[in-house]
């Protein structure tokens, strides 16, 4: 990945992306080339140097059957959002300003490793729901839907961890805009209801 020094993403702001990845999209090649699929991921600190991403995709998904030994890729995508130039004051003083991409990104490496037993899906899949079914009024789990059901279903999916042995990773959030270019960035974004861009442009801000 390019990465300039001034959008090198810190630890804390990896860690964060790690841990609030939600889907990513795993890139691994094939005798007949690449293949991705988009999946969501639970990150576990605990497995290996660097830790793991762990995921499951469908039995009939030819990737997790057709991937060599070495290296695979997981791409994380933070916050992203479209900047317009209107939002500089720097556009009312000389007018020299373009439209830009704002984002926060990962690419996460690592060896993949296969999980094929209904005990490692089981934990995983209870793992997963939990971190998205948790702040709900009303979580819903596993356990709520009938057990043979749910043996069926375990069946038919294939778990997959990437465990990571390196990490770039990138957040491009107005750090080379002076600080009245940014806070425009960040006060246009909440105008649109961009909250996540806006915090995000303020975090990174000296």
């Amino acid at each position: 990945m390019y990465i300039p020094a001034h959008f090198a993403a810190q630890p804390g702001a990896i860690r964060n992306l790690l841990a609030h990845a939600g889907a990513a999209n795993l890139v691994t090649m094939t005798d007949a080339g690449l293949l991705a699929t988009l999946l969501p991921v639970a990150f576990n600190p605990g497995v290996g140097e660097h830790g793991a991403l762990q995921a499951h995709m469908a039995r009939n998904n030819p990737q997790w059957s057709t991937a060599p030994a070495g290296e695979a890729l997981a791409i994380i995508q933070g916050p992203d959002d479209y900047i317009s130039p209107s939002w500089y004051p720097a556009k009312a003083e000389h007018g020299r300003v373009v439209p830009t991409w704002n984002y926060s990104t990962a690419h996460v490496y690592g060896e993949l490793v296969v999980h094929d037993d209904a005990g490692w899906l089981a934990r995983h899949v209870r793992h997963l729901t939990g971190l998205h079914e948790g702040g709900r009024p009303d979580p819903w789990a596993v356990d709520d839907a009938p057990e043979k059901f749910i043996a069926g279903q375990l069946r038919a999916i294939v778990g997959v961890e990437l465990v990571i042995t390196r990490i770039e990773a990138k957040e491009k959030l107005s750090q080379n805009r002076s600080d009245a270019d940014a806070a425009g960035v960040a006060a246009g974004l909440r105008a649109i209801g961009r909250e996540a861009g806006a915090a995000a442009v303020e975090r990174v801000r000296p």
